[in-house]
Parts: C-alpha cells; structure tokens; sequence
C-alpha cells in the first residue's frame, strides 16, 4: 500500500509540473493592449509634389480629403476654398502607380480631370464664405458625404451633408446636437470652434452603386475641442468629439458619441488637431490622422483608435474638468512621420487606395498647401499591412 500511495504522489508530481511548465512556456502571454488592437504597419514609399496650377478657371489647393472610387479606380480630392478661387469644389485624379527600378511602389502619373462645384438645395454655387469643406467620403450608395467647419463669425453654422457625386448637389444634411452648434458669433459659449470644427469623417464599406438603400454608418469628428470642453490647463490633453451615426434610407440617427484624446499641443503650437478619420474594419477600429504645426515645425502622427469600451459622452454637457471617469477611445501609434525618410507637409486627408503591384493595400494621403503660390501639394503613398 505504502508503495503504491508513493507511485501515485510521484505521478500527480508529474502532471503538476506538466501543466506548469505549459503554462509558463507553451502558452504566450498577450498583454490587454495586444488584444484590443490590429496589427497594422504603415510603410512610407513615396511622395508626389503637384505644383501650384490652375484647372479650368480654379486654383488648384487647399486639398483636405480623399477619397478613393474603386469601381471607376477615381480618386475625388475636396478643396477647403471658401469661394476665394472657385466655387466650393472638389476635383476628380486619375491616379497610376508602378514599381521603382528599386521595385518599391511609386506614384506613376498623377492627371487632374475634372472639378464639380458643390451645389446648395436650388442648385446654385454656394455664397462665398458660407461653407468651409473639409471632410469627405464615398457612401454606399454612391453618393458623397462631405462635412463643412462653417464660419463662427459669419454665422455660418458647420454642417455635414449628402452631396450627389455626379451633379455636385446637396440631398440632405445631418442632424447635428445643438452642443456643436456656437449661440453666437462672437465670444460663443457652446459649440464649434472657429477653423476647429468637422474635420474628420468616414464611412464603413464602399460605393455600391445609386439603388442601395442598405443602412450604413457614418464617423465623424472635430478637428479639436467644443467650446464648452475647452481646457486651458496645458498639462491635460484637449478632447475631440467623435460621432457615430446610422444613416439609413428615410431616416439618420446618432448612435453614439465618444471622447477623442488628441495628443497634448507641443510647446508653441498655433495648429493641433485630428485632421481625418478611415474605417479599417466592423469592429471599430480606424486610422486617425493628426496634425500639430508651430514653433517646432510640422508634426504629423498616423494613429490605430479601438472604439470598443469607450463611454458614450452624449449626455455628458462639459469634457473641461475631470474626464478620469470617462473612457476615451484607444489609440496605439501606427507612424510618426518625423522618423520617415522623406519629408511631408500639412497632410490633412487620407483614404484606402489601389491594390500595389504586389497585391498589399495601399494608403493614400494629401496635404492642404493653403494655398501659398510657392508651396506644393503632396500625395503620399504607404503601404499598409493589417
């Protein structure tokens, strides 16, 4: 009996160390913020300059956003031109990319074909100064949404709307919460900033022509803080808000909305903000863009965000005090374009592009020149990996 007892503690010794030495070895440990995102790598392989030009009576720049029409392989660049050299437009790129003697992917030809003025509900050119376009993308149904940051002083509210992408035409707009809309021209206390307003916006899935009818949401965001959230401690990082709408045939709704921590503004900054947003997949990550420019030069960041878990703000009146208790949305940095080897300048839009040659998806962006004479357009070409 003695020896028997013993057999079985030296073969339940056995087992326990079998299980712990799967457990410390076999098994890999995943840290929480390995699970929350995607493994994504962004490559940068080339940047093309387009020269300050004009097209067909308007002066080319001031491009904000992109976005790609895989079926007809187009690429629409909207202008933030507030009417002083065109009308509000946006502008449609024939696009070629081929392989480097390197055979690294690069812009082959870029050609500018058209422009479309955009159209108020009766048809007409809008009045200068009465938009500011600076968000766009392609629906589902085929059609664009693009968003306006308006005009504070002007009493121009912001808007987002539903443009027809043939004509040019507004369908409808939004709802937009009165909280992102100023009481005032002048000293407002709620609201949009001036020039801080809707920036970002995106749309999950891709143009499935005129007839679809299919719900589809809709992202947006503001480039900074509201008004009201406004936090002028310098040690505590500003909060964008981000928008989640469900835009169905009859009838659009606002799902949600959630706390964007933007970076905390580097030392002398004059711009920082969340410049555009991209949806990567159904369950809620996306690419964010942002943007700081000052004393320090241009900084430019291209950030992976995890929606999931954060706490919808849209009952919250104020982000300007304590936020500890109010769960942002992640983010995790993809590409800090300072430590790239080719330079870029004030990108300010991006949208998922064109098959590379090797069959990996590409990453287009552009950048606004604000129309300086002597300064360059760029679009920047990434390869990214998910």
């Amino acid at each position: 009996m003695a020896e028997w007892r013993q057999r079985r503690r030296w073969r339940m010794g056995l087992v326990l160390a079998l299980l712990l030495a799967l457990t410390s070895c076999a098994i890999p440990q995943i840290k929480a913020e390995e699970r929350l995102f995607l493994p994504i790598t962004a490559e940068l392989l080339d940047v093309y300059n387009l020269p300050p030009q004009t097209f067909e009576g308007t002066t080319i720049g001031g491009l904000s956003a992109l976005a790609y029409d895989r079926p007809r392989d187009r690429l629409y660049a909207l202008s933030d031109d507030r009417g002083r050299f065109g009308p509000a437009r946006f502008y449609t790129l024939a696009i070629s990319l081929a392989d480097s003697d390197t055979g690294q992917p690069r812009f082959d030809t870029v050609t500018i074909e058209s422009f479309t003025p955009l159209l108020d509900a009766e048809g007409n050119p809008y009045p200068s100064g009465s938009v500011d376009p600076e968000g766009l993308a392609l629906s589902p149904r085929d059609t664009l949404l693009i968003s306006s940051e308006g005009d504070v002083g002007q009493n121009a509210p912001p808007f987002i709307g539903e443009f027809e992408r043939q004509t040019g035409q507004i369908l409808t707009t939004l709802p937009l919460p009165e909280r992102y809309l100023p009481d005032a021209p002048s000293h407002p206390t709620r609201g949009v900033q001036n020039n801080l307003s809707f920036e970002a916006l995106t749309v999950t899935g891709s143009s499935g022509g005129a007839g679809m009818t299919e719900p589809f949401r809709l992202f947006a965001a503001t480039e900074s803080a509201l008004v009201q959230d406004y936090n002028d401690d310098p040690s505590q990082p500003l909060n964008s808000r981000f928008l989640h709408y469900l835009v169905g045939d009859d009838q659009t709704t606002l799902i949600a909305e959630h706390r964007y921590p933007l970076d905390l503004e580097p030392s002398g900054a004059v711009v920082n903000g969340l410049t555009d947003l991209l949806v990567i997949d159904p369950g809620g990550h996306f690419l964010a863009l942002e943007r700081a420019f000052g004393l320090r030069g241009l900084q430019v960041k291209l950030y992976q965000l995890a929606t999931g878990g954060a706490t919808d703000t849209s009952s919250i009146p104020s982000l300007a005090g304590d936020v500890s208790g109010i769960a942002p949305i992640r983010k995790q940095l993809v590409l800090d374009f300072t430590d790239t080897p080719l330079a870029v300048d004030n990108l300010e839009g991006m949208t998922l592009g064109p098959r590379l040659p090797d069959g990996s998806q590409s990453l287009l962006l552009v950048s606004d020149n604000n129309f300086e004479g002597d300064r360059a357009t760029q679009l920047v070409l990434l390869r990214l990996k998910m």
